[in-house]
């Protein structure tokens, strides 16, 4: 499903979104020769622990998609508030039709429409009307999707996995949130991978594939 891929975009509505989602797949394809750009949303000021700068998350995500194998050219931070992305809808549509019209990806890593977050919600819905000629997956965000279909397996090795949870460790502001947990992470992955007789997997719904 994704051997061949060149161009890449995940849309993460706030840092680490997509490393949490899609943080396998990413290392997976970048070893194989995709260029896989980063689009976040919100650096989720508002919601930083006390005595975290404000920059805090736009530093972080630097260095985890680092770790995931993407250049700095391939990132691109926003600073919409969070919460508040459905007032901001046209906005974050114009800034994904622009990105297709400049850049055409492949593929579209984004939330799933199932994610009860406002913010998530807003991200997939225009990511879907931005991006209706090409590939969109919707990743899982499992503690906000209380309704996912289990459409697409992209398999990982323990590799992918490991730089996936070293790509988290980056973010030193959220590691008091119970779902960064390493062994969670790990589990996750190999319980979607023993479900299709792999070590380790991610999860995709499927919303369009263009072959």
């Amino acid at each position: 499903m994704i051997e061949g891929l060149r161009r890449v975009l995940v849309l993460a509505p706030h840092t680490d979104d997509g490393e949490f989602g899609c943080g396998g797949t990413m290392t997976r394809l970048v070893e194989g020769g995709a260029e896989v750009r980063y689009v976040a949303f919100s650096i989720a000021t508002r919601s930083l622990p006390e005595g975290f700068p404000p920059d805090t998350l736009a530093k972080e995500v630097r260095a985890a998609t680092a770790e995931l194998g993407l250049s700095e050219e391939a990132l691109t931070v926003h600073d919409f508030d969070v919460r508040t992305f459905p007032e901001h809808r046209q906005e974050i549509l114009e800034l994904l039709v622009a990105l297709w019209e400049e850049w055409r990806p492949e593929a579209v890593f984004q939330p799933s429409l199932n994610d009860v977050h406002q913010d998530h919600q807003a991200v997939a819905a225009e990511g879907l009307r931005a991006f209706k000629r090409t590939t969109v997956l919707g990743y899982e965000i499992p503690w906000n999707n209380f309704d996912f279909s289990y459409q697409a397996y992209v398999a990982l090795e323990e590799s992918h996995v490991e730089r996936k949870i070293a790509a988290l460790r980056h973010y030193e502001s959220q590691q008091h949130r119970r779902y960064i947990d390493p062994e969670y992470i790990r589990n996750v992955a190999r319980t979607h991978g023993i479900n299709v007789n792999r070590d380790y997997a991610e999860v995709f719904q499927v919303y369009r594939v263009v072959a």
